[in-house]
């Protein structure tokens, strides 16, 4: 909940400004009559349609061309009530998918109640406008002299109806993208002074302020400024040669020989066409008359989207059937129409970690897509972790998200492959996967991708073959193979402690029972003579506190910050690790490259990153995860640095860099 209200103390402008944040539970400070307003008598009020809205704060231009917020009055209220559109979105928005709304738990019906009054009008205004502008155009074509014909745009026409069309298009779109912005979804960033859009992920989450633009002002959240982009565009982009894009079902249709790069559906992640219509409602009712083919439908159609939506199928083994039906469909057909020379690419991101069976983990979405991909022939032949995600999107914020895709890399299987045991299946896992693993770590692949990316040298292996057998003549799955390559990544992540000093050994154990907390002085005491080392030695070496007959790791913020890895008489990958991260988050980049220079084994310390942050996954421990993934993230970048010859080096690099 973003902004407090209490009783008799309303949410003024310069706490609008500040964007004072509360979170769930106990610090929600609603109160009626002294009794705590809780969550479900929230939801209860807002799906009996009791919900309302107050304006907070106006926000102006300054007379610097800064902000100025301004506590409103109840004239400010009134006359944005006062706003009546003469049409609104009213089909119903498809209240069974999660991705609407926060589990739909609040008074949002049809998609007009994600709008206030003043933001349908703008928006209905706007649609309706394209269709005058449209005809203007027309008319000033034909003045201009372009052709008086009726041939549309759909149809290839180059008179001037289907100019006229085609700028509709465009205005269109604009409208469009303006509705990302003009919606009660849409947010205030109060550390930007600017919009976040309603679309920041692809969901619509539940926001408790949100943020309404003057719709003809300048600046963001106008649709002068959507306008603008689109402008952008098309004097960018390239238009000869003349692209062609089909829209078609890619499981059935075309015949030919092809280049295939394929981002297909990832299994039941997103309901892409649920959230669609939340476009679709304002572009039909734009663009019918000029499209009536692609607007004769009142929603999106959705029954062939290939995603595993239990809500359009009645359970989640008919949802999972369909996708896998639908998927094995659509990449035989591609299997038969790759070109033989170039390989088919297929982008997947996913990270689901669902099933546990034979010793390791497994994920529905990755075994049902990867059962489609070698059903359909295809051999794995490589895999290219690909950075694909921008670090400032929604869903990254401060979290483990995913970075990376996965490019798997297919060919079709040999019609002479041969089946292969299980028991030679492991021993190839074992000698294959280690050095892979160890070439993804050379390059930085982010710890939060590892597995994603790990998965595709072992699907290699399984997919060479024809079948891999268990002894008794039962195949091997595909969910089966996949647990079989996490437990050996555990394995081969686990054997790379080998190569750390015995303190670090020592460290990475104790981190696993207790994170950064104090534990018993004997039970350190005695796994320190297990790893041939002692507590006494630890402290010597800076990365222990004992005492009191209590012992704990020091956390990255205790060190001390003029740190010389020369100087340590004691020097362990433990400590390295850890002034790199305080020195990562205190001096950026640069700094972290004038340590890593200094470091004797600086790829070391990058490698033991990987097992840390899988130690912090295992516990739960996602503000030190964090911290493992973001310094890995950035290694590239401190890496290249730390090869300059000399500390000015560094520092004109990097300042040439942020220019």
């Amino acid at each position: 909940y973003r902004f407090e209200v209490r009783a008799g103390r309303p949410a003024d402008a310069a706490r609008a400004k500040r964007g004072t944040k509360l979170s769930r539970g106990a610090n929600f400070q609603c109160v009626v009559s002294g009794t705590p307003i809780t969550p479900g008598h929230v939801k209860a009020e807002s799906m009996a349609e009791r919900m309302r809205s107050r304006l907070m704060a106006v926000v102006a231009e300054g007379p610097t061309g800064g902000r100025v917020y301004l506590s409103p009055n109840d004239s400010h209220e009134a006359t944005a009530g006062q706003a009546n559109p003469a049409w609104t979105p009213d089909e119903p928005m498809n209240r069974d998918t999660r991705d609407l709304v926060s589990g739909r738990g609040y008074g949002f019906f049809t998609w007009a109640d994600l709008f206030s009054r003043r933001q349908l009008v703008a928006l209905t205004t706007f649609s309706d406008l394209v269709g005058e502008a449209s005809e203007r155009v027309r008319r000033d074509a034909v003045d201009a002299g372009l052709a008086d014909d009726d041939a549309s745009l759909r149809d290839g026409g180059s008179g001037a109806t289907a100019y006229a069309q085609a700028v509709a298009l465009y205005l269109a779109v604009a409208v469009s993208k303006f509705s990302n912005v003009g919606s009660a979804i849409a947010s205030w960033m109060s550390d930007r002074g600017a919009f976040r859009e309603t679309f920041a992920r692809q969901a619509i989450p539940m926001v408790w302020d949100f943020a309404e633009a003057n719709p003809i002002g300048r600046g963001g959240g106008t649709f002068a400024a959507a306008l603008a982009k689109g402008v952008r565009a098309i004097a960018t982009l390239p238009s000869q040669p003349a692209g062609q894009a089909i829209q078609a079902n890619a499981a059935v249709g075309a015949h030919g020989c092809y280049v295939v790069s394929a981002d297909p559906p990832y299994y039941d992640n997103i309901a892409y066409a649920d959230l669609s219509d939340y476009f679709y409602v304002w572009l039909r009712r734009t663009l019918r008359s000029t499209f009536p083919d692609l607007f004769a439908t009142m929603a999106v159609p959705k029954a062939e989207e290939l995603v595993a939506s239990p809500h359009r199928h009645g359970s989640k083994g008919r949802a999972e059937a369909f996708f896998l039906s639908g998927m094995s469909k659509a990449l035989k057909r591609i299997a038969r129409q790759t070109h033989p020379v170039v390989p088919a690419t297929v982008y997947y991101a996913f990270k689901q970690s669902e099933k546990k069976n034979d010793g390791g983990v497994s994920s529905t979405g990755w075994e049902t897509f990867l059962t489609s991909v070698i059903g359909a022939g295809f051999n794995v032949t490589g895999t290219w972790p690909v950075r694909t995600e921008g670090s400032g999107r929604l869903v990254g914020l401060g979290a483990n998200a995913l970075a990376s895709s996965v490019v798997l890399v297919c060919r079709k299987r040999p019609d002479a492959a041969q089946p292969v045991s299980r028991r030679q299946f492991v021993a190839e896992l074992r000698k294959e996967l280690p050095p892979a693993l160890r070439l993804l770590q050379t390059g930085s692949i982010a710890p939060v991708d590892l597995r994603q990316a790990a998965i595709g040298p072992g699907i290699g292996v399984y997919s060479r073959y024809d079948r891999v057998m268990h002894a008794s003549g039962k195949p091997v799955t595909v969910g089966e193979a996949l647990a079989l390559i996490t437990a050996i990544l555990d394995e081969t992540l686990a054997a790379q402690e080998t190569e750390l000093d015995q303190d670090s050994r020592w460290a990475a154990t104790w981190f696993d029972q207790f994170g950064f907390d104090a534990g018993e002085y004997g039970i350190a005491e005695q796994l320190s003579k297990s790893q041939n080392t002692s507590v006494a030695g630890m402290v010597e070496a800076g990365i222990i506190e004992a005492g009191g007959g209590k012992v704990r790791l020091l956390k990255p913020d205790e060190l001390p910050e003029d740190w010389d890895p020369a100087s340590e008489p004691r020097l362990t990958i433990w400590a390295s690790v850890h002034h790199l991260i305080r020195t990562h988050r205190t001096k950026g980049e640069t700094g972290a490259a004038l340590l890593v220079k200094a470091l004797p084994e600086a790829g070391l310390a990058r490698e033991f990153c990987y097992r840390l942050f899988e130690l912090c996954e295992a516990k739960k421990r996602t503000a030190e995860a964090f911290r493992y993934n973001a310094l890995v993230k950035s290694w590239p970048e401190i890496s290249r640095l730390s090869m300059k010859s000399t500390t000015d080096d560094i520092f004109d690099a990097a300042k040439s860099d942020s220019s």
